[in-house]
């Protein structure tokens, strides 16, 4: 016998897919339905607007997000186990705020639900320094280090003496605030006396630790990588992710040697153990930092190298990737040829697969380079191909869609076409989703890196029209901003 999976993992499975637009409208039609079972104000209500809020935050719609988490946190308690739930309501309306950028509304929000959790839990509880923690990790984003390194330490020696595996994020926030406070005391204590897997988890959070100062946060990261070499050897996991993060921050703060530097030390763990799928991705994170760094033919060498591996490997879509990511590096180099059948190996590569998106990816970049070459007529007939089977809202679909318009007019280039090609994915996917009688006309236009929107319609909405106006429109902004700010 099968059973259906809650509502809040289906939702959170489409945004691991990043369907976001799904994702809140399925959690939307839960809260519903558990209104009309349980009715508004319940406390099975309360935890179907958390979850809806859960969704809404990682679809950064934030002020909507908030609004939930207020909603849930007002129902009031009937026993126990609701009241239990209502901290945790209140402690993700604070956290939100401060996701937000409402800082001085998240402390003091964060401040009563960790008065609350004292009273509720007492001192010695675990449930009390859930509390604590956020609160110093605040603390420290806003420049109290003095008032975060009070409370982080009550939060540290809560889990501690509790036996907590939460004392693994606890440490590495109180690793932060030492930094900040400048004293030179060593930044990671009592690592020896704790289990692998809490250490390891140390390094996991460390990434959402508030240290804004690039040249800080980079000996912070170095510093963690050095003990954990030290405590856990280099070619564990938590180890190699501690590295992968310093080489992100690397990228982030324009430190390319370091970059270059930390992802060598991965493809070097990988290759030791015998991980070919992964060392394949750390060679081509390595033939970009290269590139980044300016090594031209430092990076070329490279994507010869991984596509080497990605033969051994034999997945017709992982070597597409390889071959479409060296042929656009062999472009930016001005070696055209050799980009052109890299480019156009990729594409056939692709068609040997089953990923559909796969295909388009390679269609498009193939496309590009022939529209850019003076080739429209051999363009237009791959980026067809391609954009006829990749998701239509993916960022190379709207490149793909926009170099095909500037083909079809007769021009080598549509790269300065993009913002008419969004809003014009954006105004289709608004008009789907409403009723076909409301809307006149609607209006689409980028302006400042934002969506400008004029709505015209045929007729006085509903209420309920309204509001699901204001969600679809509010969906499409989610939706477009995270597809269109995704990386290759």
């Amino acid at each position: 016998m099968t059973t259906t999976p809650p509502a809040a993992d289906l939702a959170f499975s489409l945004l691991r897919e990043g369907r976001f637009g799904d994702a809140e409208n399925l959690m939307a039609r839960e809260v519903r339905a558990v209104a009309e079972r349980h009715g508004p104000g319940s406390p099975e209500w309360a935890s179907a607007q958390c979850d809806l809020g859960n969704v809404l935050l990682n679809a950064d719609q934030l002020d909507r997000a908030i609004e939930c988490f207020r909603q849930a946190a007002a129902v009031a308690p009937r026993d126990h186990e609701s009241h239990k739930d209502q901290l945790t309501y209140r402690l993700n309306v604070g956290m939100a705020m401060r996701m937000a950028g409402r800082l001085e509304e998240a402390e003091q929000q964060l401040r009563q639900g960790a008065q609350e959790r004292l009273a509720f839990y007492g001192r010695e509880h675990a449930g009390y320094a859930f509390g604590l923690e956020p609160l110093a990790s605040l603390l420290l984003e806003r420049g109290d280090v003095a008032g975060a390194r009070q409370v982080v330490e009550e939060a540290v020696a809560n889990f501690w003496n509790n036996g907590h595996e939460r004392v693994a994020s606890a440490l590495a926030l109180r690793a932060a605030v030492v930094q900040a406070g400048g004293t030179g005391e060593p930044l990671f204590v009592g690592l020896d006396q704790l289990p692998d897997h809490v250490v390891e988890q140390i390094g996991q959070v460390i990434a959402g630790v508030p240290v804004e100062d690039g040249a800080a946060r980079k000996a912070l990261f170095t510093t963690l990588v050095a003990v954990l070499e030290q405590r856990l050897g280099p070619d564990h996991q938590g180890t190699i992710n501690a590295l992968s993060a310093l080489a992100n921050l690397g990228r982030d703060i324009g430190d390319e040697a370091g970059r270059v530097d930390a992802i060598e030390r991965v493809l070097a763990s990988y290759d030791r153990q015998g991980r070919t799928e992964e060392a394949l991705m750390a060679a081509l994170g390595l033939a970009m930092a290269q590139d980044d760094a300016g090594d031209t033919e430092g990076s070329l060498r490279t994507y010869a190298s991984a596509y080497e591996r990605s033969r051994g490997i034999g997945r017709p879509e992982v070597i597409s990737q390889v071959l479409r990511n060296w042929g656009l590096a062999l472009k930016e180099a001005g070696r055209l040829e050799e980009a052109e059948q890299r480019l156009a190996e990729a594409l056939e590569q692709a068609r040997r697969g089953a990923d559909h998106d796969t295909v388009g990816r390679a269609g498009v970049a193939l496309g590009l380079f022939l529209q850019h070459e003076g080739r429209l007529d051999e363009a237009r007939k791959i980026l067809g191909e391609g954009l006829a089977v990749i998701d239509p809202v993916h960022p190379d679909a709207l490149v793909g869609r926009s170099h095909l318009g500037a083909v079809l007019d007769g021009r080598t280039c549509g790269c300065g076409d993009m913002p008419s090609t969004i809003a014009a994915a954006f105004r289709e996917f608004v008009i789907t989703r409403l009723p076909a009688d409301l809307l006149d006309h609607l209006d689409v236009d980028i302006v400042d890196g934002d969506f400008k929107i004029d709505v015209h319609l045929r007729r006085e909405p509903t209420e309920a029209e309204i509001g699901r106006l204001n969600e679809v429109f509010a969906t499409a902004q989610a939706e477009f901003r995270h597809r269109i700010t995704d990386r290759r």
